[in-house]
């Protein structure tokens, strides 16, 4: 019998090849012991060029939305309507996009930079090509009132040229109406109408649940109506900070009459507004009737409906959707149509937001970026003057006396500083005006707050309460202090007040001298008050009214500029990856997401105060420093969260989340 597994000398494997035995029928076959490690290296490569492929469908998809973001400097229609939908807010500067909360989805609402929107309307209503302006209101969130002022001022110029201005908007509220009023017809959905509230509401107050707690706030503040504190010392508003909130309030609102009275005097608003409720029920508890009734709105109609009307003015994009007008989105329209750049230059600092220390993103104003832009401008040789555009509540005093000290060095080079406040420039924001030359505000400008604060917490007794105490030994009486477990001591405190009452000193004395006034008449303006724009003026805070290009012809004249000049502005844009991301994902799912009915809008008002909640909390926790802020004046700025302030930390954050 022969040997099948015998090598033959005609075996082409030669005769040394190892002999192989085929396994019988039903035999198991023998497992390869090399079948594991080139399982695992084929996942590996698997997993390799699944990444790279990743990665490379990220870098186009990153491309083409950095393309595709950016606004095109052509128009759509070579006639139409201006497309102005303000959906969001308007600020001064539009914050920078956290990439990380964005990709979260977490909150971060629309913003439109309110001069875009003033230069948009001003070069339409010269424009030909502009045949009307529509002001898409229907999500529209607010702004400061000065903002919306001037926002309103500028479509007045569109329609002092007889150009057609048509707001439309489910429902108004007392932001959206004050622009809407000065449109040529106002629109509101059936199921709409106008609901005006005005300005107030409540703050959070903490001095309950603090004491429920054992959290003890120590804090160290001069100033009889310096309230930004009051949440953690009392349950309520004191009689100081509710006479002086109550005054510069009323001077808002009569201005906010005054304004939308002159843009629609045959409105009857005091009327509807003093018993809205009752105009409501004899509309048949139709509130869009109501508001047409008043004269508050000319038209009732669906959106398509007034698409329709817009179309019969500026013409249909498709003659058999005549329901699409030619529009000219805002962003095209000012990327078409850039600001000119004629004569001398005059530098303009916005410093927009909380005045924090060190570095930091547009939309807050960090000490160590707001100085060294204006620096760049005191370095640049064609720049005539600095403007500093100011929309902000304070915050850090180290911070704005390192912009204040930026200013002086500007100074040093024979440059004119003229202030030119926006919405809201109190506390710190006063600080940095203190070196201008002159300073412009509005009527609604929030200013003053002289005044500042230290806030330290100690957990001391809320340990107690749960059998944890603190020891230990001290050399110095300040030995481990401020020991925010173990309680703060009498040196400390001590010292901490004084330092406060050192940095009021100090502030005061700026305001004196910059000023030119006695010592004890600003004494008597201080006190951490809050002053409205008008009355600021009165007592001397301010030079005179006018807005940013009154400041830029101020600066001009101070400079001695003889013919054109023109602002270049010194600030960090937003990056193109961080607008991509605002488009993609956060600001563009919040935006559709916003309500758009009365009964909405107002619900949301309980996410406001949320984000008030988490403010509080966080300054309590994070305050690194003595504080030149005025934390009532963030009311009157858009309710948006800003870069690095988007949630609370420690352990206060951890109590609110264990409390709701």
């Amino acid at each position: 019998m022969t040997d099948t597994t015998a090598n033959t000398p005609n075996d082409p494997a030669g005769p040394w090849a190892i002999p192989v035995r085929r396994p019988l029928p039903g035999e198991d076959r023998p497992k390869s012991t090399t079948s594991f490690p080139r399982k695992v290296w084929n996942l590996l490569v698997a997993i390799k060029d699944g990444l790279a492929l990743i990665f490379l469908l990220l870098f186009f998809v990153v491309l083409f939305g950095l393309l595709s973001g950016r606004p095109n400097a052509s128009l759509p229609v070579s006639q139409g309507a201006l497309l102005i939908a303000l959906d969001g807010v308007v600020s001064e500067q539009p914050s920078e996009v956290d990439p990380l909360a964005a990709l979260s989805g977490s909150d971060q609402l629309k913003e439109i930079r309110v001069r875009d929107v003033v230069h948009a309307l001003e070069v339409a209503a010269d424009d030909k090509r502009v045949t009307s302006v529509v002001l898409d209101l229907d999500r529209f969130l607010g702004g400061g009132q000065v903002s919306l002022a001037e926002i309103g001022a500028a479509v007045d110029k569109v329609r002092a040229k007889k150009k057609p201005v048509l707001a439309f908007a489910t429902a108004y509220t007392t932001d959206s109406y004050q622009v809407a009023a000065h449109a040529s017809e106002i629109w509101a959905d059936n199921i709409g109408g106008v609901a005006v509230a005005g300005p107030g509401g409540s703050r959070l107050y903490y001095k309950g649940l603090m004491d429920r707690l054992g959290i003890t706030a120590h804090i160290y503040r001069v100033g009889t109506f310096k309230s930004a504190v009051e949440p953690y010392l009392r349950s309520d508003q004191s009689p100081e900070a509710k006479e002086a909130n109550l005054a510069y309030a009323s001077v808002l609102w009569e201005n906010w009459l005054t304004d939308v009275k002159k843009a629609r005097p045959a409105a009857r608003l005091d009327t509807y507004i003093a018993d809205t409720a009752g105009a409501v029920k004899a509309a048949g508890n139709d509130l869009s009737k109501a508001s047409l009734d008043a004269g508050l709105i000319d038209k009732l109609g669906s959106r398509m409906a007034f698409n329709t009307r817009i179309a019969e003015i500026s013409g249909a994009a498709d003659d058999s959707k005549p329901w699409e007008y030619n529009a000219i989105p805002l962003e095209n329209w000012v990327a078409a149509n850039p600001p000119a750049q004629k004569g001398s230059a005059i530098a303009v600092v916005p410093i927009v937001g909380e005045i924090v220390d060190g570095e930091a993103p547009t939309g807050v104003a960090g000490g160590e970026t707001i100085a060294q832009h204006i620096l760049d401008a005191a370095a640049d040789s064609s720049i005539k003057a600095i403007v500093l555009r100011v929309d902000s509540p304070g915050g850090s005093v180290l911070a704005s006396e390192e912009i204040r000290q930026a200013l002086l060095a500007a100074k040093a080079k024979k440059l004119p500083i003229v202030v030119s406040m926006a919405n809201v420039a109190a506390s710190g924001g006063y600080w940095v005006s203190t070196p201008a030359d002159r300073i412009f505000a509005e009527p609604e400008t929030i200013t003053g707050s002289i005044g500042v604060f230290g806030i330290l917490p100690s957990f001391d007794q809320a340990l107690a309460k749960i059998g944890v105490t603190a020891d230990g030994i001290a050399t110095t009486p300040l030995s481990g202090q401020p020991d925010v477990f173990g309680g703060v001591n009498d040196e400390f405190n001590a010292l901490a007040q004084a330092s406060v009452e050192d940095i009021y000193g100090r502030f005061t004395g700026l305001v004196a001298k910059s000023r030119k006034q006695p010592i004890e008449k600003i004494r008597t303006i201080a006190e951490g008050r809050v002053w409205a724009g008008g009355t600021a003026r009165q007592i001397g805070l301010v030079d005179q009214f006018g807005g940013l290009p009154d400041a830029l012809a101020a600066a001009a004249k101070l400079a001695k500029v003889d013919g054109d000049f023109h602002a270049r502005y010194f600030e960090d844009e937003p990056s193109e990856f961080s607008k991509m991301l605002a488009s993609w994902s956060g600001a563009e799912k919040e935006t559709a997401a916003l309500p758009r009915g009365w009964f909405g809008i107002a619900a949301m008002n309980r996410q406001l105060t949320e984000r008030r909640l988490v403010q509080d909390i966080s300054m309590l926790t994070e305050t690194g420093s003595v504080q030149a802020a005025c934390l009532d004046c963030r009311a009157y700025l858009p309710a948006v969260p800003r870069p690095g302030k988007t949630e609370a930390k420690g352990f206060l954050a951890t109590l609110a989340l264990l409390l709701k």
